[in-house]
């Protein structure tokens, strides 16, 4: 039969009604309409707090109604879910039959609760979340470029247009090319690519180690030191691993992506007309000792191909040679390799250089070797390390994460025998000793601020216990290279205590209780006497830093001592200092018979320097630690730069201006026993500036150790002597530090 469905709507009733409704709800109820109208008046009367504990209840039955049961009841028929009733189409009027087979009305509470309700939350996936880093990302990368576009044309209504490269001025000057240009690259700059390596470089055949991208460090980080160290016997490859410079100029025009090296000095010069027939990139293998990289590369004997080659194809032009950082070093060693007779060197004999060589360009050269050097093997660490040490303490020790970060450092650079060339040469009567330095008396504050900080150091007690400078406040010793504890630093040197260690070998080694693996450093073959006996030592000086050396690291000194030297010549004449491992010490070898070359000492100034440390023992630890470290709390009241436990002077943040500029300021400056043909040499110091503005990048008058090759007045400087100036041309000396003074300070006999 046919039902029709009609919805009602209640209606108020009187109080009576309501009151009898009650009554009628318990027993049941005949009419569905009075019905409606009673739940509604009931629900009124109730208080709102019990109406909502009544929504709670019925909400909880419901839900586990729908929990217990997987499938919903059938309905009854000709019943409905919709509030209403049903009516018989012929009578129009509901019939007790349909009355008692309908379904009871949902309640109103059933009502209230469905709209209370609220949405559940979603939580984010994974996916979400990558969605949503993707595109921040995009946005910021759009943003960046917007600016980018932006930031040229704003700059340039700020600040002005930059500057024309030197390049591009000489070149409407009417500069051209005319002598050919090598480049010799410095330690960690040029390039390194992998022909032939251990299962674990699968699918790294002439990929770049080192350089480029790095990504191989983040990828496989253990495989990656295993093929960049060498072996700790030979100072060659380890079996089985062959790990070889890269070649051309790309081996290191740039570093990595977006960080220049010698780019853009390539790129200057070929604004006046030089290309790849009159420009050559020396590359070498810049671990290697240097008369290794003849042994295994046969390095030295293609470059002296390649010069040889550029003078023949360039009308017989002589070379102008551009090295950098220790390159100068290497192009020093090689002037010697030359003209001395095979085996042991090229057999070019004695007018070699002078028939090939125009000018020696020295930029940023550790000629008497850096403090850093000496850090670096000691700790393995400098002043950025420390730094990073002290803000996240535990970050770069094995405590924290168990990764053995600066353990794996010393570890493959102790393998590196160039490393040891840059270790200061000419001992104390370069450096300084316990009690002088040639630098003392330096302050990198003014003396305006200077005098504002002073506190007088006026009582007896003080002044007798530590040397007093000028500004009344403790002097900086800069010859005590290293030094245990701020204190000893500051001292008189009759107060220092120096317990001998060479002879303490001690019985109870370190690695007694560790197991190290691949962490290992030959600290861990030492014994915690031996260690204590080198604390106890307190101060060491450039004199005495050899023997520490060999003391802590004995397999890597062997190698050392028997591929360079770091003193200083009493007679030059004695056959002894015919060997290779003297030629890349200016203080035991003669520059070559040229009269006719030039040589530049070109690098940056007005940055603080490395200079020397304050050190002290680390706590022991069940880790493979390194026992020494910098005591970055050793802050400076004291005369000099004291900053984070490391002594500063002025230089190119690298190397301080007494290793640049000694030799051509004093060493070589006119006929000298180092430089018997009396060739001109020029001091060429370039002022440091920070960038002007974010146009200039890392800046064009930048005087650090690598950011000056992008040094503007260098780069002009190079180009001309290029081109066929001379040293006179460009002015002679050009100085802006105390390098005279302090080389007149030193005792050398010339």
């Amino acid at each position: 039969m046919n039902v029709l469905r009609r919805r009602r709507v209640p209606s108020i009733e009187s109080s009576d009604n309501a009151q009898s409704g009650v009554h009628r709800i318990s027993d049941g109820i005949d009419d569905a309409s009075s019905s409606k109208n009673e739940i509604v008046e009931n629900i009124k009367i109730h208080p709102q707090k019990e109406k909502d504990k009544q929504v709670k209840e019925e909400g909880k039955k419901k839900r586990k109604k729908r929990r217990s049961s997987s499938q919903p009841p059938a309905p009854l028929p000709n019943s409905s879910d919709d509030e209403g009733e049903v009516v018989n189409p012929a009578h129009g009027a509901p019939t007790s039959l349909t009355l008692a087979a309908k379904t009871k009305p949902d309640p109103p509470e059933q009502k209230f609760q469905r709209k209370g309700r609220k949405p559940k939350r979603n939580r984010w996936s994974c996916v979400d979340t990558c969605c949503w880093l993707i595109g921040y990302i995009c946005c910021l990368w759009w943003l960046l470029l917007v600016l980018y576009k932006a930031l040229p044309s704003l700059s340039e209504a700020i600040s002005g247009p930059l500057p024309d490269p030197p390049g591009v001025v000489l070149k409407n000057s009417g500069l051209k090319a005319r002598h050919p240009i090598v480049f010799v690259p410095g330690i960690v700059t040029g390039g390194l690519e992998l022909w032939e390596g251990q299962p674990c470089a699968e699918g790294l055949f002439r990929k770049r180690l080192w350089g480029g991208t790095f990504g191989e460090v983040y990828k496989r980080p253990f495989c990656w030191m295993e093929h960049m160290s060498l072996d700790n016997v030979t100072g060659m490859d380890p079996p089985g691993v062959r790990v070889r410079p890269v070649s051309g100029l790309v081996a290191a025009d740039y570093f990595m992506a977006g960080y220049f090296v010698w780019a853009v000095l390539i790129e200057n010069l070929a604004k006046i007309g030089y290309e790849e027939k009159n420009l050559h990139m020396a590359a070498y293998d810049w671990r290697l000792s240097f008369q290794n990289t003849e042994v295994r590369d046969k390095t030295l004997s293609r470059l002296k191909s390649n010069i040889e080659l550029l003078v023949r194809t360039n009308n017989g032009q002589k070379v102008v040679a551009v090295p950098h950082s220790m390159g100068t070093l290497y192009f020093l060693h090689f002037m010697k390799w030359v003209e001395a007779p095979a085996p042991m060197g090229g057999g070019g004999g004695p007018d070699w250089c002078a028939k090939h060589i125009k000018a020696v360009m020295n930029i940023a050269g550790p000629l008497l070797g850096v403090p850093k050097a000496v850090s670096g093997l000691f700790s393995a660490e400098a002043k950025d390390i420390a730094v990073a040490r002290a803000i996240a303490p535990g970050v770069l020790d094995s405590e924290s994460f168990g990764l053995q970060t600066l353990q794996h450092i010393m570890r493959v650079t102790r393998t590196w025998d160039s490393t040891m060339s840059m270790i200061p040469k000419g001992g104390e009567v370069i450096w300084g000793g316990v009690d002088w330095s040639p630098e003392e008396g330096y302050c990198c504050a003014s003396d305006k601020n200077n005098s504002e900080k002073v506190q007088a150091i006026s009582d007896n007690q003080n002044s007798i216990l530590k040397d007093v400078g000028p500004h009344r406040k403790p002097m900086a010793h800069y010859g005590r290279l290293i030094s245990f504890g701020k204190n000893v630093s500051e001292l008189v040197s009759s107060r220092i205590i120096r317990k001998p260690f060479m002879n303490v070998r001690g019985h109870n080694p370190v690695n007694a209780n560790l197991s190290c693996g691949d962490a290992w450093t030959e600290y861990h073959e030492m014994s915690w006497e031996g260690i204590r006996a080198v604390a106890e030592h307190n101060v060491f000086t450039s004199g005495d830093i050899l023997d520490v050396l060999r003391y802590v690291a004995p397999a890597m000194m062997q190698r050392g001592d028997a591929q360079f030297s770091h003193g200083l010549a009493d007679d030059l004449d004695d056959p002894k200092y015919e060997h290779f491992k003297y030629w890349s010490n200016p203080l035991e070898s003669r520059l070559p018979h040229a009269p006719d070359m030039e040589i530049y000492c070109m690098y940056g100034v007005g940055i603080l320097t490395e200079r020397s440390y304050v050190y002290k023992m680390a706590p022991q630890s069940d880790y493979c630690h390194i026992p020494f470290r910098i005591d970055t709390r050793a802050e400076g009241d004291s005369e000099g730069c004291l900053k984070g436990g490391v002594h500063f002077v002025d230089g190119d943040e690298t190397v301080p201006v007494l290793s640049s500029g000694f030799m051509c300021a004093k060493g070589w400056r006119g006929k000298t026993r180092f430089n018997p043909s009396g060739a001109a040499t020029f001091v060429r110091e370039y002022n440091h500036a920070p960038p002007a503005n974010l146009l200039e990048g890392r800046g064009t008058q930048s005087g650090a150790h690598v950011d000056i090759m992008g040094n503007f007045r260098l780069i002009e400087d190079i180009l001309r002597v290029a081109a066929g100036e001379s040293g006179e041309d460009l002015g002679g000396d050009q100085i802006h530090s105390k390098i005279m003074e302090w080389a007149a300070r030193v005792p050398l006999k010339l």
